[in-house]
């Protein structure tokens, strides 16, 4: 425990921020913002990835699901190899670690995360659509203004729970030096030598915090699609008055007997 605590006391900032401002930035810092831009650059190619998929003919479908199959079944760590050590033969200049980090993990989320956007255009009733084009609206507008806003809510648990796998994926990044919260803890690992178990719990610890507050946030976003998900079925299918016959008119006072 002293270890551990000396350790956090000396190694902070570089666990937290790399040696910036004098150096680059790193540590979690970096590792935040590399999930967070890989999530944000990803957004687009999924969105069309996921239209081309349930929207596309039948020769569209097949070359995404194809291409889906073969991203989602390699590691990621080969991704990341073949284009740290194929990009440069092929362009003739070395590709920095931290892009190299950026454009595996958009190629390799781009599979994923168009499934889900693709499960929540497929989980919308197809009147919907319907209705649209008999209003005219061509199909962007369609997408653009009710299909893609109501599939994107419904699936925002699934979206953090995918970026929550993404700021773990970034740990690959120390293998081909990207200055990430991993690459800054084997750094302090190299200086010291003698304390590995405290420095790799200080190391779960940091990624525990940040996923579980991830989870946490997707759990509560669940529950609030699914209120929201209740309160449109209760305002779409009233319910009719109790005693009274669906359907039957209401009078505003009973019917007197006849004699």
């Amino acid at each position: 425990m002293p270890a551990l605590l000396t350790i956090l006391h000396h190694y902070w900032k570089l666990l937290l921020i790399g040696s910036y401002p004098s150096g680059q930035l790193g540590g979690m810092t970096m590792t935040l913002l590399l999930s967070l831009a890989s999530m944000a650059l990803t957004f687009p190619f999924s969105i069309l990835l996921a239209l081309a998929h349930a929207r596309g003919g039948p020769w569209l479908r097949r070359c995404c699901a194809a291409w889906v199959a073969v991203i989602r079944g390699i590691p990621l760590i080969m991704l990341i190899f073949w284009i740290y050590f194929l990009v440069p033969l092929l362009i003739g200049r070395n590709v920095s670690g931290l892009m190299t980090m950026l454009v595996s993990l958009i190629i390799y989320e781009t599979a994923y995360v168009s499934e889900i956007i693709r499960s929540g255009i497929e989980a919308l009733p197809k009147g919907q659509y319907e209705a649209a084009k008999a209003l005219g609206l061509n199909f962007a507008h369609c997408h653009l203004r009710i299909i893609l806003p109501q599939a994107l809510f419904n699936t925002l648990p699934s979206l953090i729970n995918q970026f929550t796998s993404i700021v773990k994926e970034t740990s690959l990044g120390y293998v081909i030096n990207v200055q990430e919260f991993t690459f800054a803890a084997n750094q302090v690992d190299g200086e010291l030598l003698v304390f590995p178990f405290q420095i790799f719990l200080i190391l779960a610890a940091g990624y525990f915090v940040v996923c579980y507050s991830l989870t946490r946030l997707a759990g509560w976003m669940e529950i609030s699609v699914q209120r929201r998900r209740t309160g449109q079925r209760s305002l779409a299918a009233p319910t009719a008055p109790r005693g009274s016959l669906v359907g039957a008119p209401r009078t505003s006072e009973p019917e007197k007997c006849k004699t």
